[in-house]
């Protein structure tokens, strides 16, 4: 029998397709899947996310190859990841990828591809499909794509790019992507794109669409929830903010550097109240699609000291720590200004197996891991990886000009409580004006005066995708 909220939830896109009267502004929903092996999946995360930042566990000689939307966000798996709906071609084809602010290349599963996913592309299907025929490989640590580099017209959240270029993937290294899950929409810079292609958002941005050159998300919490695929999972807004999902102001810090990453410096961290150094080299990419936080060797090591009882792991599980289960961990991190409070909940990623531990009592994975040490060079190259288990616990933006990233407390009863409590549908977005667009806080184009756009996306996020993702 189906659950009426999950019901409730497949129903809301068609429900929010009417026009809105508050132009320039679009919320989508974000919907998350779960998994039952959520801990099982740690070890390619973490190989996942060393290989998409460049770095190699410690010890290793290896080196590294004018208009705003809100839309509905589908938390996958319990909180391992979150995407969204976007549609492909002429006529338009859908899927669910992830949206992920740590990459720049939209890529999505073809029909060439066998068995790559359950919902493929159909590039003969299209009449604007266009393939340049250069071949092109990505690399994820846990597997990687290859497919040929393409354009096609790309629609999210009610806006449309034409000859949006992207790479239609033909093969993908096996569990790279689970479930309903068929590719990623990445959210960075084109400076970092492997394509040598403008993302969609930016794209967006340099043609005018939007009401502000800026998107901004709300993350749902269910990680301590019990195992589910599928539920409401958030909102991501393009072109403003959604100021039912925040209160008190957006503080924003501007980006570290030149545009690549969205990248912040961690000024400050406590653990259990205690304070830890955090380094000479301190400088964090913002990223939604990545489940966990990565610290540096050094830092990882003194922030799990301050836990009676945590142990770091070994084998397959290198890199991670895990501390008594009965134990809350409590951590709070700045980037040079607020202060934020993670909740226990995120930090608890699950129980591991008693083979995992030598410990006697029953132990659980933690939320921050020893990412080790960046094969990189220059000053754009960050130690820190900040991901969804501190962004569940602010209302984040992501503006472009001028390049910032900014965090606000969330409204009250969203996500905050230590037991993780989440308002699945916090947006309640209606036929009305649900959001609107602050001044000055630009990220994802200007407005564009030709029409109201209210569409409500879902957006789909898995953890056993999100796992094995990490891009």
């Amino acid at each position: 029998m189906f659950s009426l909220p999950l019901i409730a939830a497949a129903l809301l896109p068609f429900a929010l397709a009417a026009p809105h009267s508050d132009a320039g502004v679009i919320h989508v929903p974000i919907v998350r899947r779960s998994q039952t092996n959520r801990v099982a999946n740690l070890p390619k995360a973490v190989e996942a996310l060393r290989a998409k930042y460049g770095f190699r566990p410690t010890g290793a000689t290896y080196s590294k190859r004018a208009n705003t939307a809100a839309v509905p966000i589908t938390d996958e798996e319990n909180d391992s990841s979150y995407s969204g709906v976007v549609s492909i071609g002429t006529p338009a084809q859908n899927f669910d990828l992830v949206l992920d602010t740590g990459s720049s290349d939209l890529w999505v599963a073809t029909s060439s591809c066998s068995v790559c996913a359950s919902s493929e592309f159909t590039t003969s299907k299209s009449s604007t499909f266009q393939s340049s025929g250069t071949p092109l490989e990505i690399n994820y640590g846990s597997g990687s794509v290859k497919g040929s580099v393409a354009e096609d017209t790309v629609t999210f959240g009610g806006f449309t790019i034409n000859q949006q270029e992207l790479l239609a993937v033909s093969s993908i290294t096996s569990g790279l992507i689970t479930g309903e899950l068929s590719g990623i929409m990445g959210l960075g810079f084109n400076t970092i794109s492997a394509l040598n292609a403008t993302p969609f958002w930016q794209a967006l941005y340099n043609a005018n669409q939007l009401s502000e050159p800026l998107f901004s998300f709300y993350l749902a919490r269910y990680i301590d929830q019990s195992t589910m695929s599928t539920a409401p999972g958030g909102t991501l807004t393009l072109g403003g903010t959604n100021s039912s999902l925040y209160q008190g102001s957006i503080e924003y810090l501007d980006l570290t550097g030149p545009a690549s990453y969205w990248l912040l410096n961690v000024n400050s961290l406590s653990v259990q109240g205690n304070t830890v150094s955090v380094g000479s080299s301190s400088l964090a990419a913002i990223d939604t699609g990545t489940t966990l936080i990565a610290a540096p060797s050094t830092v990882a090591a003194d922030i799990w000291a301050q836990v009676p009882g945590s142990e770091a792991l070994t084998g397959e599980y290198a890199g991670l720590y895990a501390f008594p289960c009965t134990t809350d961990v409590t951590v709070t991190i700045s980037f040079g200004g607020s202060t934020w409070t993670i909740s226990p909940a995120d930090m608890n990623l699950g129980s591991i197996s008693s083979s995992t531990s030598a410990a006697t009592t029953q132990m659980c994975a933690g939320g921050i891991f020893d990412i080790g040490t960046s094969v990189g060079s220059g000053s754009n190259v960050p130690t820190w990886i900040i991901g969804d288990t501190f962004l569940k616990n602010v209302y984040s933006v992501f503006r472009a000009n001028p390049a910032a990233v900014g965090f606000a407390q969330l409204a009250s009863g969203l996500s905050t409580t230590a037991t993780g409590t989440s308002n699945p549908n916090p947006a309640k977005v209606t036929n009305s004006a649900t959001s609107t667009s602050s001044s000055g806080n630009p990220l994802l184009g200007a407005a564009s005066p030709r029409s109201n756009i209210a569409v409500s996306l879902t957006l789909l996020a898995s953890v056993a995708a999100f796992f094995t993702i990490l891009l």
